[in-house]
């Protein structure tokens, strides 16, 4: 494991914690009112990427009113994670969660209180409600922030990037819990558009919260940053130049190519569906010929028994008659 304090550039949830957060949330739903939980997080520190596998939750109150008042069971804290420590000791304390949505005003005096536990305390909030499409974890580290005015430092929360990653084990656990969830009938085609449709909305939606913060920073509402300016500046520097000759050749003869298939796949429809059609009328005369057939034979056996019925009945008066005449 790395030292205590070095950098994280990167924050790795696991689909294990994910389920416990939302398990811990629902439970405490049901007994109270609680606005939000909060528990430790558990994992190792790789390579400057912080890998979050396991967690626990932690009786924890709040004054909505008073922010100074809170409070977090240390005892049961130690206890359980001494516990843990018993079944994977490779897993240390490496930050705490809360169900949030938001960062709230407490959040700095807990993250001290788990600072006692873990050097480099990590705080991931995990919206158990998500609303919007995208990843439901957000991750800060505590920094200090320095004023131009010359005031005392204060302390403030840096985002860092967060996802959600998985080892095979849990990815198989995970197919079988959704496979409840995760309608089978539905054809690839049908998921590969959902899930393109689903990635528009979430680029539409942070395209729009770029939008609000730009907007904002015109009205001198918000302050500029930078940092924030600069990586935009990068994201419009990659975009392609639409009006680029060959950028528009080489994006119409691929549009050209995805319709030539798209048309030879409706002209082969329209053909076997012509084909099944004919072959369908010809079984079709091939019966009625056949029934007809049928009914001409049945007609004709008819008839001859008919003749042979008159035959054997015109034999029968003329014996009757010739035997009357004997008689005479």
């Amino acid at each position: 494991m790395s030292a205590p304090n070095a950098p994280i550039k990167k924050v790795v949830v696991h689909p294990l914690v994910l389920l416990s957060v939302v398990d811990h949330f629902n439970r405490m739903g049901k007994v109270g009112n609680q606005k939000r939980v909060c528990g430790v997080l558990l994992g190792s520190l790789r390579k400057e990427v912080l890998d979050i596998s396991n967690s626990f939750a932690v009786p924890f109150d709040e004054d909505d009113k008073d922010s100074s008042v809170l409070f977090l069971d240390h005892d049961y804290l130690e206890c359980m994670y001494g516990m843990f420590k018993k079944v994977n000791a490779r897993e240390k304390i490496v930050g705490w969660y809360h169900t949030g949505p938001k960062l709230h005003r407490n959040d700095i005096a807990v993250n001290e209180i788990i600072k006692n536990y873990c050097g480099n305390s990590v705080l991931v909030i995990i919206d158990a409600k998500p609303k919007d499409l995208g990843l439901p974890t957000e991750a800060y580290v505590a920094v200090e922030e320095v004023h131009d005015d010359g005031t005392p430092t204060t302390k403030t929360f840096e985002h860092i990037p967060s996802e959600i990653g998985a080892e095979e084990a849990e990815e198989v656990g995970v197919e079988h819990l959704l496979r409840d969830i995760k309608d089978t009938t539905v054809g690839t085609l049908s998921q590969r558009i959902t899930n393109q449709l689903m990635g528009l909305k979430g680029l539409h939606s942070h395209i729009q919260d770029v939008q609000s913060y730009l907007d904002k920073v015109a009205q001198g509402k918000l302050p500029v940053n930078h940092q924030i300016i600069y990586q935009l500046q990068d994201i419009f520097n990659l975009l392609p130049d639409v009006n680029f000759s060959e950028f528009v050749k080489a994006f119409l003869v691929k549009t050209n190519d995805q319709m030539l298939v798209v048309y030879l796949a409706a002209l082969i429809r329209s053909i076997i569906a012509l084909h099944n059609l004919i072959n369908n009328k010809i079984h079709n005369r091939d019966a009625e010929k056949q029934e007809g057939q049928k009914k001409d034979d049945k007609d004709k056996k008819d008839k001859d028994k008919d003749k042979d019925k008159d035959k054997d009945d015109k034999e029968k008066d003329k014996k009757k008659s010739d035997s009357t005449a004997s008689k005479k």
